[in-house]
Order: structure tokens, then sequence, then C-alpha cells
């Protein structure tokens, strides 16, 4: 009977240490709540290796933050939901594709950040980003640029009616390689074995105005850069943001859309 009793209070002590260990693990009970931007301080942040948030996030470390970085935006999500993270910083519409599909988390109603995403290019191809930058012109005094954000941006439709190129477009300028990360929807992911989205879009048009046959090369987020320094790649096209510390080493096109950076926490 002792060795039965014994063996009972061993199984109970055992539950208990592995529903504490349960109880570790969420955020809500271990974490710090994060209402807004105030809260940041001394948080548990999630982000996407080498991007904005990455960026203005690592500003928070000297106030005690941890800055957990993922390869992947989805990773973070599941950082945040396994109660490893106490919030994700991330691009309010890549941020409101991980909320639709997941009930548990929410958007801050405070933005994080304002941003202009632009094109990187290498300081030493002024002569391809003059032409880049008349033809973004051009695509916004006609419409084109708003109208291609517009398919991926709003409705129920979004994606539906991707940009097609005139036809008979002149390709006799050669290539032009894209660097990119296909995770950040809708500005790059993949839909089937394509890559598709509003920079693809608005690099294709972008092509078609210079004559030129557009080349995507995906590759992790914080290739990117190093890819168009040693010519791997002509442009970056990532929904890159322009800052002080990318402008050291990689110049930018004029920008083609704003966006904004958000916070992710559970709900």
């Amino acid at each position: 009977m002792k060795k039965f009793l014994a063996l009972a209070a061993a199984s109970v002590l055992a539950m208990t240490t592995l529903l504490s260990g349960c109880g570790g693990n969420d955020a809500e009970t271990t974490g710090k709540v994060i209402g807004g931007v105030d809260d940041l301080p001394g948080a548990r942040i999630g982000v996407q290796l080498g991007t904005t948030g990455d960026i203005y996030a690592s500003d928070y470390e000297a106030d005690g933050s941890t800055i957990e970085r993922y390869p992947k935006g989805a990773d973070a999500i599941m950082g945040l939901k396994q109660g490893k993270l106490d919030c994700v910083i991330i691009d309010e519409q890549p941020a409101k594709k991980f909320v639709e599909v997941n009930d548990d988390l929410t958007i801050l109603d405070e933005p994080f950040e304002l941003e202009e995403y632009a094109i990187c290019i290498s300081k030493e191809n002024t002569e391809l980003k003059d032409k880049i930058n008349t033809a973004l012109a051009e695509l916004k005094a006609d419409g084109t640029l708003d109208s291609i954000i517009a398919n991926y941006i709003g409705d129920d439709t979004k994606g539906k009616s991707p940009y097609v190129s005139p036809e008979g477009v002149d390709r006799s300028n050669g290539k032009l390689v894209m660097a990119t990360n296909a995770e950040f929807e809708p500005y790059e992911y993949r839909d089937g074995g394509e890559i598709v989205g509003i920079d693809v879009d608005m690099a294709k048009a972008v092509c078609d105005k210079l004559g030129m046959e557009l080349v995507i090369e995906d590759m992790a987020f914080d290739s990117i850069i190093s890819a168009v320094q040693s010519g791997k790649a002509d442009v970056g096209v990532a929904g890159m943001t322009v800052t002080e510390d990318r402008l050291k080493s990689i110049d930018f096109t004029d920008t083609y859309t704003t966006a904004t950076q958000v916070i992710i926490v559970k709900k």
C-alpha cells in the first residue's frame, strides 16, 4: 500500500509539473501585456530578420527588450502563438493576413511606424535608377500603380486581376533581375508555383516601360541587399523601406507605395 501511495504521489507531482510547464508557455500569464508602443520596453518582440520591423525594434534592446529574429514572418507568428513572444512587429498587410487565419491574434490600433517602400539598387547603377524613376512616375500618372495595389488590398477579389503586359512589348533591352523574398503577402508570395503580388506586378509594369524581361530570384530577405551590391541581382524589391542604415551600402529609387508597421498580440 505504501508503494502504491508513493507511486500515486509521484504521478500527481509529475502531472502538476507538466501543467505548470504548460502554463509557462502562455504569454498572458508569464509574459508582458502589450497594449501599445509604450509597453514595448522590456518586452519579448518577434520580427522577421533584416526587415524594417527588425531595424526599428532593435532600438528597444537598450530598454531591456529581447528581440527574437526569425527567417520568416510566419515563424515569428508561431512563436507568439506558442507564448515565446509578447508581440510581433510586421507590415500591416501581411499582419492582416496572419490575423485572418489566426482568430486568437489581433492587431493593435496604434501603429508602430509609418514607412515608404522603394526599389533598392546599386549606388553605381545611376543610369538604371533614373530610368526606373521615370517609369514609376509614368505608372503613377496613368493610374497603373494604383490599380496594381488596389488589386491586392481591400476586398475579397484581391489578386484575381493581376497586371497583364500589353501585347507586343519590346524586350530588346535585356533582362532585369529582381531579388525578392516571397514570404510577404500581398507584396510577394507564392500562388502555386508562381511568385505573385504587388511588387511583382509593379516590376513587370516597370519592365514594360524599359523594354526589358523580368527575372525573379527568390532568396532570404537579409540576402537581398548583398545580392544587389554584388551584381547577382539588378534590383531588390521586397517591401523595402529606405533607412539611413541601408543607404550606407545601397541606393533606392523613388518610393512607389506607403505602408505601416503594426504590432500583433494575442487577444
